[in-house]
């Protein structure tokens, strides 16, 4: 990969802010000779924790003529447990044919799988992603590629080049970002474009919640094994829940603007979450985006139990406000009067139409590429991450161009993790003020 650094206008003027629900207006001749009308699909999985088990039985639901194949997990009782849950799930009702020759273990059993594959899921840790993606490409797969894209800038960089050979090959691929194939979320970007609700000015974007599972140590278990169980604190692995999580409205306050921010600044820490099972990331973060239209965006995330919860956005514009969350969409004027409020009663679950959509692709030639947004919102967390874990501002330059590799090539069973725990077994946690972005 070239070394030359990027700038922000390059970045953000490689794509256009588009949302990943419509197909090419267009097929070229190659597509059209690639498509596969008739054809039987082999489908496999790669990484089958409960994202990855839920996102093979929508494919396998989106299309009557696709097969799983095969399965690749780093934990041989994950890939039989998620089998088994899809067995249970589809009961008949599609066809899952995965022998037990094609059920493989360890950390470069993506390879075995994905040579088989005509369509791929990645639903691994991030950390892998880029790697495995790269793989796929590099291997003329269509791709559906789980949320976020990578951990680190350096993964970011390798995305987006991976990105730009998956469109020159007319490969179809789809991000795991399914607001932006959320029915809700589609009707009202529909009027901001239209100009209904002005100039968005400013935003709110929230993942507060209670946080998510731990897994803790078993005896006997090595480093490597302990932190690949409970990935999710661990940043080489997840990024922290900002990127891991909350990239989800970040992507939202993007795609809504239709733009990405100059720059980052924020706070972050451990207050709740601070145990020796809570690796090295933080329990909170707030993050203040600024575009460069003017608008600034502030971002909350949270993983505190006994806290408020709120998953939702939004939007100030010059003419009226937006709120969104979930099936929930409204436009409200100054006044306090609803312009618009979205019916959710035939709505589709935006996992399903995700797939639906990437398989209606592949079979009539047309090219989906959602890689790009996928990667820029990364980044957009990213930033953020930097942002509170430095306590400085960051700009878009500053994170794009990061040196920090948080993920160590060649990875096995006996490699050491980049990250170890000290002789009462916890780990480094960022320090604002005294970490030093890289």
């Amino acid at each position: 990969m070239s070394k030359k650094q990027f700038s922000r206008r390059s970045f953000v003027k490689s794509t256009a802010l588009t949302g990943g629900v419509l197909l090419s207006s267009t097929f070229s001749l190659e597509a059209m000779a690639n498509s596969s009308n008739n054809k039987k699909l082999k489908l496999v999985l790669v990484g089958c924790g409960g994202r990855g088990t839920g996102a093979a039985v929508q494919a396998l639901r989106a299309d009557k003529d696709v097969e799983l194949v095969a399965m690749a997990d780093a934990f041989e009782d994950r890939l039989e447990s998620s089998l088994k849950a899809i067995s249970e799930e589809l009961d008949g009702e599609r066809n899952v044919k995965v022998k037990e020759k094609n059920r493989h273990v360890g950390f470069n059993s993506y390879q075995k799988v994905i040579d088989m594959a005509d369509v791929v899921i990645l639903a691994t840790p991030p950390g892998f992603r880029p790697l495995h993606f790269k793989y796929a490409i590099d291997n003329d797969k269509h791709v559906f590629m789980e949320k976020p894209v990578a951990t680190d800038a350096n993964g970011v960089r390798q995305v987006l080049e991976s990105a730009k050979v998956a469109k020159k090959k007319k490969l179809n691929v789809v991000v795991g970002l399914q607001r932006r194939y959320q029915k809700s979320y589609n009707s009202t970007l529909k009027l901001i474009n239209n100009g209904n609700i002005g100039k968005i000015v400013s935003g709110q974007v929230y993942w507060n919640s209670a946080g998510v599972w731990v897994r803790k140590r078993v005896k006997g278990q090595t480093e490597m094994e302990y932190q690949m169980r409970n990935w999710y604190y661990f940043n080489w692995l997840c990024g922290d829940h900002i990127l891991e999580q909350h990239i989800h409205n970040i992507d939202v306050a993007n795609w809504f603007i239709g733009e990405y921010p100059n720059s980052a600044s924020g706070m972050g820490g451990r207050e709740v979450r601070n145990g020796i099972d809570h690796g090295e990331i933080f329990d909170h973060h707030f993050v203040e985006f600024k575009y460069p239209s003017g608008a600034i965006i502030s971002s909350q995330c949270r993983h505190q139990p006994g806290t408020k919860y709120d998953v939702s956005e939004a939007f100030q514009g010059t003419k009226a406000n937006v709120v969104t969350s979930g099936d929930y969409c409204k436009i409200i004027d100054h006044n306090g009067n609803d312009m618009f409020k979205h019916d959710p009663s035939n709505d589709i679950s935006p996992y399903q139409i995700e797939h639906d959509r990437l398989f209606e692709s592949i079979r009539s030639g047309g090219v989906i590429n959602n890689a790009e947004y996928g990667a820029k919102s990364t980044l957009t967390a990213i930033m953020g991450r930097m942002a509170t874990y430095t306590g400085k501002e960051i700009t878009w330059e500053q994170a794009l161009n990061s040196q920090q590799v948080l993920v160590p090539n060649d990875l096995s069973w006996n490699s050491t993790p980049p990250t170890l725990p000290d002789s009462n077994g916890r780990y480094s946690i960022p320090k604002p003020g005294q970490t030093k972005l890289i």
